[in-house]
């Protein structure tokens, strides 16, 4: 076989590859994806750097692309929760829940994240609002659920943010300790643990 045809042959074929592989990650990035996920996707990137009206923007343009969308809903209820607004944030949250609650699948792993991540949620809100019992009934909730999703940070975010960050388990246990208390003994508020509870989007 003449080596010139061969070495054609070959550079013809990495090209062709090249370009199949690149138009492919282009369809699945861009064109064959659900409907409000790249909304979404938006909010999130926003909602990382703590862009919260941004933020809310792209997950109000998800849920118009796709109304119910889960990562808008819970990213919607994220943004409330972050900016103290705890009535709109409670509000969301309920209404995620039930949704999820409504429409979960047995076979869908992500959505049992989502739920436990709402419960965990309005759980905080509850918390940071001092209606302890309601928090402990969302961070039990939680953990039954899908007590994984809400394990806490991973071992990046803990090298980025602090390594012993509070989680779900530790905090409800906490609570249901302090509860037991007579209420003078109480202490369910200390404020330098408290800034370690982190939110939670799966």
């Amino acid at each position: 076989m003449n080596a010139n045809v061969l070495r054609r042959f070959v550079i013809i074929m990495v090209i062709a590859m090249l370009v199949i592989g690149t138009g492919s990650l282009l369809y699945d990035s861009f064109i064959d994806r659900p409907p409000g996920d790249y909304e979404t996707e938006k909010g999130d990137i926003h909602l990382s750097v703590k862009e919260y009206e941004q933020a809310l923007t792209w997950f109000d343009r998800a849920l118009e692309v796709s109304p119910d969308h889960r990562g808008a809903l819970m990213g919607r209820g994220v943004v409330f929760m972050q900016t103290d607004r705890e009535v709109e944030a409670v509000a969301e949250f309920d209404y995620l829940i039930a949704y999820l609650e409504r429409t979960l699948a047995d076979d869908d792993p992500t959505g049992r994240g989502a739920l436990a991540a709402a419960y965990a949620n309005r759980g905080i809100v509850h918390d940071r609002a001092a209606r302890y019992e309601q928090a402990l009934n969302d961070y039990v909730a939680a953990l039954k659920v899908d007590a994984d999703a809400v394990d806490g940070p991973g071992l990046v975010d803990k090298i980025i943010h602090d390594p012993r960050p509070s989680t779900v388990r530790k905090r409800a246990r906490y609570i249901y300790q302090q509860l037991q208390l007579p209420e003078e003994e109480r202490l369910l508020r200390v404020p330098e643990l408290d800034a370690r509870q982190r939110m939670y989007k799966p």
